[in-house]
C-alpha cells in the first residue's frame, strides 16, 4: 500500500453488467475512472463478470484476450441461425453459451413447442470450436427452448440415438420416446480428449414433480398433457441411456437444466456441472488477483436478496472473505433484502443514483456511466479517509 507516496494502493474491480445499460468491463471502467479521481496513483485492475449466463462469452473474451467466432448452425426449430462463440487460442479453450444456438428467445412465442425443439446446433458449435482446436469446453446452459435431454446436441456430435429398427430417432423431445438405443462408435473421435465446464446453478433432476418438464416445460410453450409427454420421453432416454452408461445419473442437480441437456453433458460427455460464476472467477484468475488487492469492489444493476443466491456479486464477496479484504458494491438499484449482502462477505453496497430521474433516464449508458463514476469517486474519498487519508 503506498503512504506519502511511498506505496501504491492495489484495488481489483470486478463489476457484474448493468442489463440494459452498461456491460460488465463498461461498468468496471467507470468505477475505475471515479477511483482514479479520489486516488490517481492508485492501481487499479479491471475483471470483467459473468455468472456463466447472458454476457459470460464477452467478459471471457476480454478478459482472457480471446476472439469471437460466428457460425451458422441448425436453430431450435430447425432453420438456420447465426451463433457466436468465444475462442481463447492460447488456452484451447472455446466459450459457449447454449442459448445462442438454443435459446428461447430464436422462438417465436407463438412457435414455441419444446416437443419439437432442438440442441443440434449446440452441438454444430462444439463441432466448429473442436475444428479450431478447442479442448477446454465453457458451456453456460442457460436460457433454453429446449427439452430433448440434449439428444440433439449428441446427434450432431456423432453419437447414435437409434429407435427399435435402428433408424435414428427424430429431433427434438418428441424423438425420444422411440429411443431404443444408444451408443458412441460413430462419435466425434477428438471428444475423447475433450473436458467440458458446465455453468449451472439449478438443481432440478431430469424427471419428476421437480424435474425439467414439469418446472420449465410451460415457460417453452408446453401445457399440462404436454409436460407429462415431456417427462415420459426423457424418463425414456435415462433408462436407455443407464443401460449404455450404468454410471448416468438422471437424479444428480442439474441433470434437468436447460431441458435435461445437463444429463446429456453428464451422461455422454462426462462434464462437470458447476457454479457459473466459479467457472468464471476460475478461468479468470481473479482468486489470485484479491488475494493481492487492498480493496475489492463488485456490483450489478441491482443487488436484492437473490444476489446472495450464486449470482456474480455474492462470488467476488467470496473471495474478499476468503482472503479477509474490504469488499465494497454498487448498484444502480438496491432493495430492502439487500442488505443480506452484508453478511455475505460486502462491507457495505451504494445505490448510484444521486437525484430523482426515469427509469429510462437512469438507465442510459452516459447517465450510468458518469452515476457510477461519481459513486466510486467518493466512496473512495470515504475509505481513504478511513485510512488516515494522506
Amino acid at each position: 500500500m503506498r503512504k506519502c507516496g511511498e506505496w501504491y494502493m492495489k484495488i481489483v474491480i470486478a463489476m457484474d453488467s448493468f442489463k440494459g445499460s452498461l456491460t460488465s468491463t463498461e461498468a468496471g471502467e467507470a468505477v475505475r475512472d471515479g477511483i482514479r479521481r479520489a486516488d490517481p496513483d492508485a492501481c487499479v485492475s479491471v475483471f470483467p463478470l459473468a455468472d456463466g449466463g447472458e454476457g459470460t462469452v464477452d467478459a471471457l473474451i476480454f478478459g482472457l484476450k480471446g476472439e469471437r467466432k460466428q457460425v451458422t448452425v441448425t436453430g431450435p426449430v430447425g432453420d438456420p441461425v447465426s451463433c457466436s462463440y468465444g475462442l481463447v487460442r492460447e488456452k484451447g479453450l472455446a466459450v459457449i453459451e447454449m442459448a445462442g444456438a438454443a435459446g428461447l428467445p430464436l422462438v417465436p412465442e407463438s412457435a414455441r413447442n419444446p416437443l419439437l425443439a432442438t440442441t443440434y446446433g449446440v452441438g454444430e458449435v462444439i463441432l466448429d470450436a473442436i475444428r479450431e482446436g478447442c479442448r477446454r469446453f465453457l458451456v453456460g446452459i442457460g436460457g433454453s427452448a429446449t427439452n430433448d435431454g440434449g439428444a440433439g446436441m449428441l446427434q450432431a456430435l456423432g453419437f447414435s440415438l437409434l429407435d427399435e429398427e435402428g433408424r435414428p430417432i427424430p429431433g427434438g423431445a418428441a424423438g425420444l420416446a422411440k429411443i431404443s438405443s444408444v451408443g458412441a462408435g460413430q462419435a466425434e473421435p477428438k471428444l475423447q480428449e475433450c473436458a467440458f465446464r458446465i455453468a449451472c446453478d439449478v438443481k432440478n433432476p431430469l424427471c419428476g414433480p421437480d424435474g425439467a418438464s414439469a418446472v420449465y416445460g410451460p415457460q417453452k410453450g408446453a401445457d399440462p398433457d404436454m409436460v407429462r409427454k415431456l417427462d415420459e420421453n426423457l424418463a425414456r432416454f435415462a433408462k436407455v441411456t443407464k443401460a449404455w452408461n450404468p454410471q448416468a445419473d438422471d437424479a444428480c442437480p442439474g441433470a434437468g437444466a436447460a431441458g435435461g441437456l445437463g444429463f446429456g453433458f453428464l451422461a455422454y460427455l462426462n462434464a462437470s456441472l458447476e457454479s457459473g460464476i466459479g467457472i468464471v472467477l476460475d478461468e479468470l484468475g481473479l482468486d489470485e488477483a484479491v488475494s493481492q488487492g487492498d480493496l475489492v469492489i463488485t456490483g450489478e444493476g441491482r443487488l436484492d436478496e437473490q444476489t446472495c443466491m450464486g449470482k456474480a456479486p455474492a462470488g467476488v464477496a467470496a473471495l474478499g472473505r476468503k482472503y479477509k479484504k474490504p469488499v465494497i458494491a454498487f448498484a444502480g438499484c438496491v432493495t430492502k433484502g439487500a442488505s443480506r449482502l452484508n453478511d455475505a462477505g460486502i462491507a457495505a453496497f451504494f445505490p448510484i443514483l444521486r437525484g430523482a430521474c426515469s427509469l429510462e433516464d437512469a438507465m442510459k449508458k452516459e447517465n450510468a456511466a458518469e452515476n457510477l463514476r461519481d459513486t466510486a469517486e467518493q466512496a473512495m474519498r470515504l475509505y481513504l479517509a478511513g485510512k488516515g487519508g494522506w
